[in-house]
């Protein structure tokens, strides 16, 4: 059902209670515009042109319901254009909160019907990996193990943390978590090889890229992202890699990619502790999420590298997808 929105813009007070209450009757109470025009004494023609004019201004925002074939319908065509093995598409919702969790709720179901005993996941950050964890449903426990796949932060409690959200996950499914020791990000190239050079990280990244399933986000390049939130970059240095370099976005925060899917040789790059896209297209289970609207270019990105099998994404951002891609 349509919703009535208080946000009116520049509307004088009068136009605003005009446009609310024809709002109200049509699509709440289910009156005609032949009544409404007869209860105001204007034309059915205004009173179309006037409810036109309340959705123009946002005082009523539609929202529609996809029926489960559409869904459906959704996923098989992302499976053929992208030749995914799955698609899992969560109804749209206003909220990029609730968005969030109604997606985590289609990969922890497919995660509880796919893994078995023994199986790897290697996992890595953000806010969408974060949700799965912390969705509370009911799963058969796993002797399952679930590795960082990329260095931590140094905020703690951050329940964004590669290594914080495979404990969660550990905890929910059975089995262990494998912390990678090690920073996400370093200042340097230099340092980041000296990382990599050591036996306990290289180990853990080894046993990481044999994984069996791979659950990781994908990011863009805007400047208010939850890297550049977290102080991991700055504004500037998204700024110029995204203008200079042709970066649109990051698969798992610790590899960067073009439009084309190519991966782009950043300096951010240089300076994430964590395995690659390449290691990721030898996993044979990687499943991306990503919700948020503003992410579709990124998507279509991180789909065309080549290293996601399983989307995890909303139905607006998967039928984006399908009209950019056509």
């Amino acid at each position: 059902m349509p919703q009535i929105n208080t946000s009116f813009h520049e509307l004088t007070t009068s136009d605003q209670d005009l446009l609310t209450e024809i709002a109200v009757l049509y699509y709440q109470e289910g009156a005609t515009q032949d009544e409404i025009s007869k209860i105001f004494s204007l034309s059915r023609v205004k009173i179309g042109r006037l409810l036109r004019k309340a959705r123009e201004e946002g005082i009523v925002e539609i929202n529609v319901r996809y029926h489960p074939v559409y869904s459906a319908q959704l996923e098989r065509r992302l499976v053929d254009k992208f030749k995914l093995k799955r698609a899992l598409i969560a109804l749209d919702h206003t909220d990029e909160v609730e968005q969030r969790k109604q997606v985590a709720i289609l990969v922890s179901g497919f995660l509880a019907n796919n893994l078995t005993e023994n199986s790897t996941v290697a996992v890595g950050k953000g806010r969408n990996v974060a949700a799965v964890a912390d969705h509370a449903g009911i799963v058969i426990k796993r002797n399952a193990r679930f590795i960082c796949a990329l260095g931590g932060t140094h905020r703690s409690g951050d329940s964004t943390n590669a290594d914080h959200i495979c404990r969660r996950l550990a905890k929910k499914f059975g089995g262990i978590s494998e912390t990678l020791y090690a920073p996400a990000y370093v200042d340097n190239p230099k340092i980041r090889e000296t990382f990599f050079e050591h036996p306990v990280v290289s180990e853990t990244l080894n046993q990481a890229k044999i994984a069996e399933f791979a659950l990781v986000g994908i990011g863009d390049m805007n400047e208010n992202s939850h890297m550049v939130q977290l102080g991991w970059f700055t504004p500037q240095e998204f700024t110029k890699a995204r203008l200079e370099q042709g970066v649109i976005g990051d698969i798992g925060g610790f590899d960067f990619f073009k439009i084309n899917g190519e991966n782009a040789n950043t300096v951010l790059r240089s300076r994430v502790i964590g395995l690659g896209t390449d290691d990721l297209k030898r996993i044979p289970n990687v499943i991306a999420i990503a919700t948020e609207d503003r992410k579709v270019l990124a998507i279509l990105g991180a789909l065309r590298t080549g290293s996601i099998d399983i989307l995890a994404t909303s139905a607006s951002c998967a039928m984006a997808l399908l009209s950019m891609e056509d």
